[in-house]
C-alpha cells in the first residue's frame, strides 16, 4: 500500500513538473503604426515569431497595430510599465521629460546609419541611463537613419526653410527647427498625413523608411537631405516588455526572451531601418520626385546654425544636476564605436 502510494506520488508530481515545464503564455504587444509599416511588420513580427518558434510555440503573441488597445502614442511605455499591455514598442521622445539623458541621441547631426547608432544607443543608455528605462525590463532600444525634410516647396538652402511650418517628432527636434529658422508643429508621426494633406504643415522630418506606409511621397514631391556622415537628426525608440509580464513566466522561457532581446535585437531593429530607407526613397524616386542632396558647402551652413541645439540642451541637463556634455561626448564615442 505504501508503494503504491509513492508510485502514485510521483506520478503527481511528474504532472505537476511536466504542467509547469508546459506552461504555455499569450503576450500581447502594443504600438502606434500600421502593421504594414517598417518596424511592425519587418522587425517585430518576425522577432514574435522567432521568439514563438524557439519556445516550441508555448510562447504566442498579439499583434495589435496603430494603438487597437485604446491610448494615444505617448500612453505607451506607461502601458508597459502599469502591465496595461505586455510589450509595447514606442518613441521615447513622445512623453517629453521622462528619458532626457536618452534625448542626446536626437540632438542635430549626431548619428550616421540606424544599425551602428542603434547598437550605440542601447550600449548608452544602458551605461548612461538604465535608469531611465529601469521602469520595465529593456527588450530593444535603437535609432532610424539619418532624418530629412519631405516638403510640399523645394528647400535648397536654409533661407527655404525659414518661416516654414514643419512637423517635429520629438521636444528637441522641434527645438532644433526652431532654431534653423522653421515654426516646429509637434505631432506623432501617424498625424502627419492629416496635417499635410489640410495644409496644417508645408513638410515633414521624418525618415525614408516611414515614407511608403504614410503616404509622404504622395503627398509632397520634394525631399532634401545632407552631405554628411550624420543625419540631421534622429528619433529613439524603444521595445519595451512589462516586469511581471517577464518575472511569471518559468525559467526557460525568460531564457528565452533574455536570448532574443539586448543588443543584437537592437542592431537588428536599426538594421531594418536601414533597408527601409532604401526602399522609401526608392519609391520616391520611382514616383519622379525631386530629390535634394544639399552639398558640403550648404550642410555645413546647417550644422552651425543648429549647433546652439546643444547649447539649450545643456542648461536643461544643468537645471537637473546632469552633465550634459559629458553625455554628448559619452554618445558620440559610442556611435563611433559602431560606425568603425
Amino acid at each position: 500500500m505504501k508503494s503504491t502510494s509513492l508510485i502514485l506520488g510521483a506520478i503527481a508530481a511528474l504532472a505537476l513538473s511536466t504542467t509547469s515545464f508546459a506552461q504555455e503564455v499569450t503576450l500581447r504587444i502594443h504600438q502606434m503604426l500600421p502593421a504594414q509599416a517598417t518596424i511592425p511588420a519587418q522587425a517585430i513580427e518576425p522577432w514574435a515569431n522567432m521568439v514563438s518558434e524557439a519556445s516550441g510555440g508555448r510562447i504566442a503573441f498579439e499583434l495589435y497595430p496603430a494603438m487597437q488597445l485604446g491610448g494615444v502614442p505617448a500612453d505607451l511605455y506607461d502601458q508597459a510599465k502599469d502591465g496595461v499591455v505586455d510589450i509595447v514598442w514606442t518613441i521615447l521622445g513622445y512623453t517629453p521629460g521622462r528619458f532626457p539623458k536618452s534625448e542626446v541621441f536626437e540632438l542635430p547631426f549626431m548619428l550616421t546609419t540606424g544599425e551602428a547608432s542603434s547598437a550605440a544607443f542601447y550600449k548608452y543608455v544602458m551605461d548612461n541611463a538604465a535608469d531611465e528605462v529601469a521602469g520595465s525590463k529593456v527588450l530593444a532600444l535603437h535609432t532610424h537613419g539619418p532624418g530629412l525634410f519631405h516638403s510640399q516647396e523645394p528647400i535648397n538652402s536654409l533661407e527655404n526653410l525659414q518661416g516654414m511650418k514643419v512637423r517635429g517628432g520629438s521636444r528637441i527636434i522641434s527645438n532644433m527647427l526652431r532654431l534653423l529658422g522653421a515654426e516646429p508643429v509637434g505631432m506623432p508621426v501617424t498625424q502627419t498625413p492629416e496635417a499635410l494633406s489640410k495644409g496644417v504643415i508645408e513638410a515633414t522630418t521624418v525618415p525614408w523608411e516611414v515614407t511608403p506606409s504614410l503616404r509622404i511621397a504622395e503627398l509632397v514631391k520634394n525631399h532634401t537631405g545632407f552631405t554628411s556622415d550624420h543625419g540631421l537628426y534622429s528619433q529613439t525608440f524603444g521595445m519595451f516588455m512589462n516586469h511581471d509580464s517577464y518575472n511569471n513566466l518559468p525559467d526557460d522561457l525568460k531564457a528565452i526572451i533574455d536570448e532574443h532581446s539586448g543588443l543584437e535585437l537592437s542592431r537588428q531593429f536599426g538594421r531594418v531601418m536601414d533597408n527601409g530607407d532604401a526602399n522609401g526613397l526608392a519609391l520616391a524616386v520611382k514616383a519622379g520626385n525631386n530629390i535634394v542632396q544639399l552639398d558640403a558647402e550648404e550642410t555645413a551652413r546647417w550644422v552651425a546654425a543648429a549647433e546652439p541645439t546643444y547649447a539649450e540642451w545643456y542648461k536643461e541637463m544643468e537645471a537637473i544636476g546632469v552633465d550634459g556634455p559629458a553625455l554628448v561626448e559619452a554618445a558620440r564615442a559610442a556611435i563611433a564605436a559602431e560606425s568603425k
